[in-house]
């Protein structure tokens, strides 16, 4: 792993729940001594990507990533466009709505919106979602260039529980069908006891670029319930790619069979 590499994964252990980092407890986590993580939060520290409280000595994230992001946004505006359809979702069926975006780090969540009742299911923003254990991959992966979904089903597959799908065979039919459909579904295969719908956002070329989810407790669903979110899903997903690009995309599936 070269220096850049190393410093910028520690950016990834800054979260909503662990916002702030003392560097003995972030050497640990990342695995690197404390002369070399000390020498990483400096440098990033110099960019303004971090930044260390004054009294505490503790780490946050620095105004720099703001800003980079901010840049971001204003040439590719997800966030601006899908958070106010993503609240209208969690409104309108009361459950957890989560979006996702596709990057070099994996299938990334980007906003959270979550359900009012207490019986909810908590998703995490800059969460990782593994492809073949969430309803938002497999949506993804229904929606890729072959190629891509080829090389992932030749990967390790991680079981998360005993519901998570990690024969390549079994997941490709899954797939297929999701590809059919429009969109996926999801039963425990990431956590027991959640069951979610997911669609994908299409960039112009008609491949996914992210993914809109709704997730919710498996106690709670029904059949007239499963087909709300399902509706909600896909039309967010579309309403969603046609507000970015200014036209709705021609899906293209990844027929993998």
């Amino acid at each position: 792993m070269s220096t850049v590499e190393k410093a910028i994964s520690l950016l990834d252990f800054f979260t909503e729940d662990a916002p702030e980092w003392g560097l003995s407890e972030l050497a640990r986590q990342a695995k690197f001594d404390k002369a070399t993580t000390r020498r990483l939060l400096v440098a990033l520290a110099r960019s303004g990507f971090v930044e260390q409280h004054a009294v505490t000595r503790r780490y946050q994230l620095g105004a720099g990533v703001l800003r980079l992001a901010r840049v971001r946004e204003s040439h590719f505006p997800l966030l601006q466009v899908s958070v106010p359809i993503v609240r209208d979702i969690a409104v309108l069926t009361d459950e957890t709505v989560h979006l996702s975006e596709f990057g070099v780090r994996g299938l990334v969540t980007v906003h959270v919106q979550e359900s009012t009742k207490a019986n909810r299911v908590s998703v995490a923003i800059g969460q990782i979602l593994p492809l073949h254990a969430t309803a938002s991959g497999i949506a993804f992966l229904a929606f890729s260039p072959p190629e891509l979904v080829k090389s992932y089903l030749r990967k390790p597959l991680t079981a998360f529980t005993q519901h998570t799908l990690v024969q390549p065979a079994r997941l490709g039919e899954v797939i297929k069908a999701a590809a059919g459909q429009g969109y996926s579904r999801g039963e425990q295969g990431y956590e027991d006891g959640v069951f979610s719908i997911a669609a994908p956002i299409l960039g112009l070329d008609g491949y996914a670029i992210g993914s809109v989810a709704i997730a919710m407790p498996q106690s709670r669903t029904t059949k007239a319930i499963t087909d709300l979110h399902v509706k909600a899903v896909r039309d967010a997903a579309d309403h969603i790619s046609a507000q970015l690009f200014g036209e709705r995309p021609v899906p293209r599936r990844s027929h993998i069979a």
